[in-house]
């Protein structure tokens, strides 16, 4: 007989358990916007753990309450680290954490992307973490440099043309 039949109900707990969320080593910088973020997915999350401890004989609703309970110790592991930074303290004509960039690339194609959080990063929005790489290579910049964004898929020159803060 196979070993994987002795043990199938070891097998099927293992599977059961949930794995930690990975919390950042970064420092957990947020904007104003991704601190009330993490506040309303920890307010959201918390509410929908009370609906579903009522619940209790629900195997659906107990899996789902430890992955809100999961998630729960997550944002309170990133509220906790959180270090608000007030755009405007920043320097207006330099790209810092915050910072609403646009850019021109040597196609002559414009693009702006924000420097936020790591956990308020969104592709999708034009919101790029301070620890990507397009970051790293604003970051530090004025209006009229050129950087150079490494990118898997090859360098692009980049152009600053505006810097703002969103306050």
């Amino acid at each position: 007989m196979s070993r994987a039949f002795l043990n199938e109900d070891k097998f099927e707990q293992a599977g059961d358990e949930l794995v930690e969320r990975p919390v950042s080593a970064q420092p957990n910088y947020v904007t104003p916007a991704g601190l009330r973020q993490l506040q309303q997915e920890a307010v959201r999350l918390e509410a929908l753990r009370r609906t579903l401890a009522a619940n209790k004989d629900d195997p659906f609703a107990i899996q789902q309450k430890a992955e809100v309970e999961r998630d729960l110790r997550y944002y309170a592991a990133r509220l906790e680290s959180a270090t608000m930074v007030d755009p405007a303290a920043q320097p207006s004509d330099e790209v810092r954490f915050g910072a609403v960039v646009g850019m021109e690339d040597e196609d002559g194609h414009a693009l702006e992307f924000a420097i936020v959080g790591e956990d308020e990063a969104d592709v999708a929005s034009n919101k790029v973490s301070w620890v990507s790489p397009l970051a790293k290579a604003l970051i530090g910049a004025h209006i009229g440099d050129s950087v150079k964004w490494r990118r898997p898929a090859g360098d692009k020159e980049l152009e600053i043309i505006a810097i703002r803060y969103q306050v």
